[in-house]
């Protein structure tokens, strides 16, 4: 593993830990200001931009607090230069919601860039697959 995909890493699971614990500021500390994401919940064309982003947070930390769980399970990080990607799997749900679906998964997709000798996330997407 290079320096660069270490650093990557830190930066996710410091990221995850934060959205766990409803921290705001370091769920946005490494992210562009252009960020683009895509998320479970609407709006299904992303949001754009640092400010869209933060605006989604609050009722997703709303909801944490009433038991949900947000643990990553596994992560992936491959780094070039100045450009990377990551994808990982987390348990994401209630606890009634993972005794029923217990190998549910949410998938994380993470493109980043270095800037200015630092890698941000610049752009985020989060899903679930389809389920009958």
């Amino acid at each position: 593993m290079t320096e660069d995909e270490r650093d990557i890493r830190e930066l996710i699971e410091d990221w995850a830990r934060a959205v766990h614990e409803g921290d705001m500021d370091t769920v946005l500390a490494d992210h562009a200001d252009d960020i683009v994401m895509f998320d479970v919940p609407p709006p299904d064309d992303g949001v754009r931009g640092i400010d869209a982003y933060r605006a989604t947070w609050p009722p997703f930390f709303a909801w944490q607090r009433g038991g949900a769980r947000f643990e990553l399970v596994s992560l992936d990080v491959t780094a070039g230069a100045d450009v990377a990607f990551a994808h990982a799997l987390l348990r994401c749900g209630t606890e009634q919601d993972l005794r029923a679906q217990p190998g549910a998964r949410l998938r994380l997709t993470f493109g980043l860039r270095k800037e200015g000798g630092r890698w941000t996330v610049a752009h985020e997407h989060h899903s679930f697959p389809l389920r009958d």
